[in-house]
């Protein structure tokens, strides 16, 4: 049996472990230093903008529109496994508009998202009210609507890949770290392999997957080609009201300017996220008054959010690669063997099947 390594337990590398679990002859093994679902992953708000989003065309169209098909099957498929209740908004995701010219531009994303199968919709002010009366600011000029775009829960869809993961065989070991690879030449080429990672034990490997977010660079360091990737920090709120906003039956992902209003049940929702990049010293520290900005954006187009209790407030670094388009997908250069899943920036839960189902082809053909 081909034995798979993959660093790092996120989302994307608990879905790539899931994924790889369902291949026949494989041995896998993850590796982390955290418990599952922490960094990016844990601070993460879930919402899964595909036909809503304005890529229209190759890789960054093709990722995302593989992850929202794959995510139709994926939840129930891992519900029927586990037993796992896993948060999964079906409403779909509604963009507020607060500009002439926008209308123009979405009018061709509808059109185009028809021709690939996508279904969006444009709404004037008065369907806006009729459908979320608890939208009210005179500057909402209409919204786009995408009922097929989704918004699930990180941490409970990440801890599900791992149960249903390890249901298939997979290994997982928690609070290690990599201290070592061991790296040689393949005979007659000039490409390296990667034979054995060091940790708590030796492993002897056939394939390593380095989905480590801001740990891939030193990993990728320690084999002599160093993938930079810089955090960028994010911020959110956990709010209460005493009765869900607008209409309880229809609650979708509400964003804006940038700022998102997600529903999680039972009158709460998420509110975020800011978008903090690091000095030049590489240092990244959350600011009180970025998030007090984002809570107030959402205020302005939700008023009753005013009156929201704050359960929680939290934050986590994403990785967004250096120089480069994110998400980092492929072989690492100079090596047979290692393959990378990192990178992600903002769009690693919408983009994980995609990347599982990528690492999968990579491995197996």
């Amino acid at each position: 049996m081909s034995h798979v390594v993959v660093i790092g337990c996120g989302i994307v590398g608990a879905a790539i472990a899931y994924e790889l679990s369902r291949v026949n002859g494989l041995k896998i093994t993850v590796l982390d230093q955290q418990p599952p679902a922490q960094a990016a992953t844990g601070a993460a708000l879930g919402v899964l903008m595909g036909a809503i989003s304005k890529k229209v065309k190759g890789r960054a169209w093709q990722l995302r529109q593989t992850s929202l098909q794959r995510y139709e099957s994926l939840i129930p498929e891992l519900v029927a496994l586990t037993g796992y209740q896993i948060p999964f908004n079906q409403q779909g995701i509604l963009m507020l508009c607060f500009a002439e010219e926008d209308f123009v531009s979405w009018e061709q994303l509808l059109k185009t998202r028809q021709s690939q199968g996508w279904q969006l919709e444009i709404w004037n002010p008065a369907q806006v009210q009729s459908n979320c009366p608890q939208l009210r600011n005179e500057r909402i000029l209409g919204a786009i609507y995408s009922p097929q775009d989704r918004q699930v829960d990180p941490s409970a869809l990440t801890k599900a890949l791992v149960a249903a993961a390890e249901h298939n065989g997979v290994t997982f070991k928690f609070g290690v770290t990599v201290k070592d690879v061991t790296s040689v030449t393949t005979n007659g080429s000039k490409m390296r392999r990667c034979s054995q990672i060091h940790a708590d034990v030796p492993l002897d490997i056939d394939w390593l997957v380095v989905a480590a977010g801001l740990g891939s660079t030193p990993l990728t360091a320690a084999l002599k080609q160093p993938i930079d990737i810089k955090p960028v920090l994010g911020q959110a709120l956990h709010l209460r009201l005493k009765r869900p906003l607008g209409n309880p039956d229809f609650q979708p992902v509400i964003t804006g300017d940038d700022v998102h209003i997600v529903p999680v049940g039972n009158g709460e929702y998420w509110v975020g996220a800011t978008v903090e990049f690091a000095d030049e010293a590489g240092d990244v520290v959350a600011e009180s008054i970025l998030l007090e900005k984002v809570k107030q954006e959402a205020v302005a187009f939700c008023p009753d959010l005013a009156q929201a209790t704050i359960l929680r407030t939290w934050s986590g670094k994403r990785p967004r690669p250096e120089g480069r388009a994110a998400p980092v997908i492929g072989q690492l250069p100079g090596y047979s063997n290692v393959l990378l899943a990192t990178g992600h920036y903002r769009n690693g839960v919408l983009l994980a099947p995609a990347t599982a189902q990528a690492i999968r082809e990579m491995i197996v053909h």
